[in-house]
């Protein structure tokens, strides 16, 4: 493992928070709606994200929209790990990867819910968090890919159910950050005072907040229980497959 002083390093900062704010401000299901001849802001709840879309458009759609979404959120961080990874900060053990891959999806995220080429009317991020957690763990043990999954499929399960999405989407980002938090804990529980592990559990609340907050209209109609139901079962055609029958 090679040591990497902060002055030698301190200037790549600027320059990923730029290239994720703006890989984030991309927003694919803007795109897919337009290949449909549609505006995502005029259909159905506005947002531009997986949800909204498989309510418009079917399970397909919304299922591409969320993989496109899962990988803008993960690749950038994917980058950063192998660009990282054999480095440790000057006088630490502390991996130059775990700080670098969670600060470059902060900024994939703020682009996504706050993008500046459209007007800060962007998605709620849950996709790519989700994406960024799954690369991000992924990257460090390939078993972790199987169980990402699983967490997948619990998330999708949740939803079915309850048919309550946004939350059954908001637990999944949690119980990821958890997870990613527990494995830090693990790493470095001789070393939490390190101004670098400080600083990468706080990206990991950062995120947390991000999506928590992006929802919170959701949250409050969810606990005044005028929250609308997403059922997996009329998502499959969504409204523009229905409207066609």
């Amino acid at each position: 493992m090679r040591e990497l002083a902060f002055s030698d390093f301190w200037y790549y900062l600027p320059v990923m928070a730029v290239i994720c704010y703006f890989a984030g401000c991309f927003n694919f299901a803007v795109l897919i709606a337009k290949l449909h001849h549609k505006d995502v802001h005029k259909l159905g709840s506005g947002n531009p994200g997986t949800m909204n879309m498989s309510r418009e458009f079917g399970l397909k759609v919304g299922f591409l929209n969320f993989i496109l979404d899962v990988c803008k959120g993960g690749v950038p961080a994917l980058i950063s790990f192998f660009l990282f990874r054999n480095y440790c900060f000057t006088g630490t053990s502390f991996v130059v990867s775990d700080f670098t891959r969670y600060f470059c999806g902060v900024f994939v995220i703020i682009g996504h819910i706050y993008p500046v080429t459209m007007k800060f009317r962007g998605g709620k991020g849950i996709a790519s968090t989700l994406g960024l957690f799954w690369f991000s763990l992924s990257a460090e043990n390939g078993w972790f890919a199987l169980i990402g999954l699983g967490v997948f499929l619990l998330i999708l399960g949740y939803i079915a159910v309850t048919e309550w999405g946004s939350m059954g989407s908001l637990l999944g980002v949690t119980g990821f950050s958890l997870w990613q938090g527990v494995l830090f804990f693990v790493r470095y529980e001789n070393m939490l005072a390190n101004g670098w592990v400080i600083a990468t559990f706080m990206l990991l609340l950062t995120l947390n907040f991000l999506t928590w907050f992006a929802h919170r209209k959701n949250l409050v109609r969810l606990f005044a229980g005028e929250e609308h139901r997403t059922s997996v079962r009329k998502l499959k055609k969504g409204k523009r497959g229905t409207q066609n029958m």
